[in-house]
């Protein structure tokens, strides 16, 4: 079973922020990149955590907005990931946080 929810953040900035979320996990994590697309994985077991499967942060920027799409493989490893995303988004966003999430079910 998959979960999902995509957000559209509004920002001028979209593919800087992308960039840099990309480079900042790919030190640890599963990542691939260009300057308008992005792939996160997260191993089920990130952070000593016990999914049923990995999860999946997609990023695509556009002129005046970020969008962002999760696949999880429960609710609470969705949840976990929305915290996430928003949590380093927002770092990176400094002049702009808080950045709005228009999380929806997808």
């Amino acid at each position: 079973m998959t979960v999902s929810a995509n957000a559209h953040v509004p920002t001028q900035h979209a593919s800087k922020y992308l960039q840099q979320l990309c480079k900042h996990w790919q030190h640890n994590l599963a990542v691939e990149f260009t300057a308008d697309h992005g792939t996160v994985a997260f191993p089920k077991d990130a952070r000593g955590a016990d999914w049923p499967g990995d999860g999946l942060v997609t990023f695509d920027a556009g002129p005046d907005l970020l969008a962002v799409r999760i696949d999880a493989s429960v609710d609470g490893q969705l949840e976990g990931l929305k915290g996430a995303v928003a949590r380093h988004l927002d770092r990176f966003a400094f002049r702009e946080a808080p950045l709005t999430f228009d999380w929806q079910a997808a």
